[in-house]
């Protein structure tokens, strides 16, 4: 899972499957999505966990880490503007606490 350069490597089936599982329109195209953004941080932000846990003085990796789940952060704050229902709905389905 990584590439040779030792960033992480997300393969184009594991994207297309987030974006299936977690579209609002269950399409692998839809990757605009509040949701499907939502759901590819929340992957990222899970390996990056694992990481720091092996390799707990990778400081780039922390910043990178707290960097997406401010992003991630940002897109829920949207989303509880905009579909209150949508943002209730993707917090229960990745099960991420707020």
């Amino acid at each position: 899972m990584r590439s040779k350069k030792g960033k992480m490597f997300i393969n184009q089936e594991i994207k297309k499957e987030i974006f299936k599982d977690y579209s609002p329109r269950k399409d692998i195209k839809d990757t605009g999505s509040p949701e499907s953004q939502i759901a590819l941080f929340t992957y990222r932000i899970e390996y990056l966990t694992h990481h720091l846990k092996e390799h707990p003085k990778d400081n780039s990796t922390k910043q990178g880490l707290l960097k997406l789940v401010g992003k991630r952060r940002a897109l829920l704050d949207y989303l509880k503007r905009k579909d209150i229902q949508r943002y209730r709905n993707i917090i229960e389905k990745l099960g991420i606490r707020r």
